[in-house]
């Protein structure tokens, strides 16, 4: 390990700072052996987790969409930034970060440019956006001298899409940016959320999705089949945990009407805890387009919650059809339905057998402490290769 006054630079960059929250922990830890500092936009969240895992922090503001005007500023003063400063490491991530940090590394030759890919945002559309950002995510790969995929089927979306040579790929462990803190999810250790128990009448089965309220999460479909769900049975309730986002991919007008006006759909808004929410739950539900390596479905396994997820890359290495919950098709409300009808008819069983079987698969394979060992040990061979 190298003394204080020689380690050399890290620089981590996300385009908003709260997609650092995959870091946190382990950025205190790799600043042990690297001079870390964190790269991102809206100041003040930027400065907050850099006091929280002591490292430092540097703002640059990035917007999220495409911008003709705003994005090649930000990427001048990514470059103004690296040529300055002359970090060792530049570790991109999230696509705009990414896209941007890749290049102006590239540009200032920073000798290792690392793009973590979590997710590939061009499944979700078709057409022109979708050439765009595949082309997007091919510079972000050509700029890159390594590329972690953050899941086996990310990985294989970038060979099979031409996204990435070979060569430059690689996986970590068995996935994931950061790893789970098996002892924050430690399900006798959770009180159930209360607001729940005051909402559902009790005895009835609970569904739980956690995360945006977006159409890429399949919501529309989730919507239609609880709906009918509802319909056949009246022992079921929907718990929604999380924003609207209408800027970008919005739920169509009648799953909102829906959602909005639903008997037995609560939605509770954006939780900065959900792990009481899911506990207080029988089965998360995950019925999404596209993922990277989906962090709900990890953390509900953590707790014991098994989940119904589609069946695209990433899902799929969370969920084992039947193991630790089920997959269903994609865009299929009724493939949905279907596994939501297993869940509520095997619920004195097969799920509670299920949540056991996801505990045990999360401390098989996402355990904080070796993924974050993995990941350093990466970045210090990177930053002090051995002659």
């Amino acid at each position: 390990m190298a003394s204080d006054n020689k380690k050399k630079k890290f620089f981590i960059v996300t385009t908003i700072p709260g997609s650092l929250d995959f870091f946190k922990g382990q950025l205190r830890l790799l600043n042990e052996s690297l001079d870390v500092s964190a790269v991102s936009s809206q100041k003040d969240l930027l400065e907050r987790f850099g006091k929280e895992e002591g490292i430092q922090t540097i703002h640059i503001p990035m917007r999220r969409p495409i911008s003709l005007w705003k994005d090649p500023v930000s990427l001048m003063r990514f470059i103004a930034l690296f040529a300055v400063t002359r970090p060792h490491i530049v570790h991109g991530n999230t696509p705009k970060g990414s896209f941007l940090s890749m290049i102006a590394a590239w540009l200032t030759r920073v000798p290792v440019r690392i793009y973590m890919c979590h997710g590939l945002r061009y499944q979700g559309y078709q057409g022109r956006m979708r050439r765009l950002l595949m082309a997007m995510e091919r510079i972000s790969c050509r700029c890159a001298t390594c590329v972690i995929a953050v899941s086996h089927g990310a990985k294989n979306t970038l060979l099979n899409d031409s996204i990435c040579p070979p060569e430059k790929l690689m996986i970590v462990g068995d996935g994931s940016a950061g790893g789970i803190d098996l002892s924050l999810f430690d399900r006798g250790k959770i009180t159930p959320a209360k607001e729940i128990a005051a909402l559902v009448p009790p005895g009835d089965f609970k569904f739980c999705f956690v995360g945006r309220i977006v159409k890429d999460k399949g919501i529309n479909e989730l919507v239609k089949a609880f709906s009918q769900l509802c319909d056949e049975r009246g022992d079921v309730s929907l718990v929604m945990v999380g924003p609207f986002e209408d800027a970008e991919n919005p739920v169509d007008d009648s799953t909102r009407q829906t959602l909005r006006n639903h008997p037995k759909i609560h939605l509770l808004g954006s939780k900065s805890d959900v792990k009481p929410y899911i506990v207080a739950c029988d089965m998360l539900l995950l019925p999404s387009y596209r993922e990277g390596l989906p962090t709900v479905p990890i953390e509900a396994g953590a707790l014991a919650v098994p989940t119904i997820a589609t069946d695209i890359p990433g899902c799929n290495e969370v969920v084992i059809d039947g193991k630790n919950g089920y997959l269903v098709k994609p865009r299929d409300w009724e493939s949905l339905l279907e596994a939501m009808k297993l869940a509520v008819n095997g619920r004195d069983s097969s799920i509670k057998k299920m949540g056991q079987t996801a505990r045990e698969m999360v401390e098989a394979k996402y355990e904080q402490k070796k993924v974050w060992n993995a990941y350093r040990e990466l970045y210090c061979s990177l930053a002090y290769p051995t002659k």
